[in-house]
């Protein structure tokens, strides 16, 4: 059923139940302090995280997610590590880290649909960062796919500006020929090197909210979307999903109301 036009972005993730799926780290005799680190990450989700040893000695720390009883998919914890325990915003935001680079690492996708709680700075230098992951994942998708529209907001417009990194990926974005729609307060207006659509407003949709969403032509691309909406000052709440039904749901959304 479609949702009611009337309720803002933030209905997409009231929808979202909470998650039935475990990560489970087997020890492969890396470092304890990783194992530890993706603990702490998700400490205050409804994804559990437990350790486990290997019925069979393996030679690295495995990540496996898990559903009711079924492994749904495997990652070494290096690669979970790379893409989000250990590093911070800044490998992004100044573009230290390459559009290319940004894929997810599959225990990560899996997560796809969970509902996530996640701390904002001050409360947290590293809660944030799954969510910054994830919008890179995404960017990427539209980045390889190269048709369709891209739709992200950025509360303030100027973040866009400020961020180097965010630029540049927007950037190549458009001039991969891709249709960019960016939102938020109108405190900045890019020049006309920058071939994107502006959108600029002042409603909890504009100001509260953290969106990226890619919506391919049918058969073309990857689809994703994110969205997440400010519950306080210094709290996400927020999904992220690869169904293109769900993603299509979101786009529609956006293009209408905002």
């Amino acid at each position: 059923m479609a949702p009611s036009l009337m309720m803002g972005l933030e209905q997409f993730v009231d929808e979202r139940e909470p998650s039935d799926r475990t990560l489970v780290v087997l020890d492969g005799g890396g470092p304890e302090i990783i194992r530890q680190s993706l603990g702490r990450l998700f400490e205050n989700q409804s994804v559990r995280v437990r350790d486990a040893v290997p019925e069979t000695k393996q030679e690295e720390d495995t990540v496996v997610l898990v559903e009711d009883g079924e492994v749904i998919e495997s990652t070494p914890l290096e690669a979970v590590y790379n893409a989000v325990l250990g590093v911070n915003t800044d490998l992004y935001t100044t573009g230290s880290r390459k559009l290319e680079e940004a894929a997810l690492p599959a225990v990560l996708e899996g997560l796809e649909g969970v509902l996530f709680e996640l701390q904002d700075y001050p409360a947290s230098e590293r809660e944030k960062l799954l969510l910054v992951a994830i919008s890179r994942a995404i960017e990427r998708r539209a980045y390889l796919g190269k048709e369709g529209k891209v739709r992200s907001s950025f509360q303030r417009l100027s973040r866009i500006n400020d961020e180097r990194g965010t630029r540049s990926v927007y950037e190549r974005l458009s001039e991969e020929g891709l249709d960019v729609h960016l939102y938020g307060q109108p405190d900045w207006t890019p020049g006309p090197e920058f071939d994107v659509t502006i959108h600029g407003g002042y409603t909890e949709d504009f100001v509260s909210s953290w969106f990226v969403v890619y919506d391919p032509p049918e058969g073309v691309g990857d689809p994703g979307a994110l969205v997440a909406f400010r519950k306080d000052r210094s709290t996400w709440r927020g999904f992220w999903t690869f169904h293109p039904a769900d993603v299509t749901r979101i786009a529609r959304y956006v293009e209408a109301e905002l």
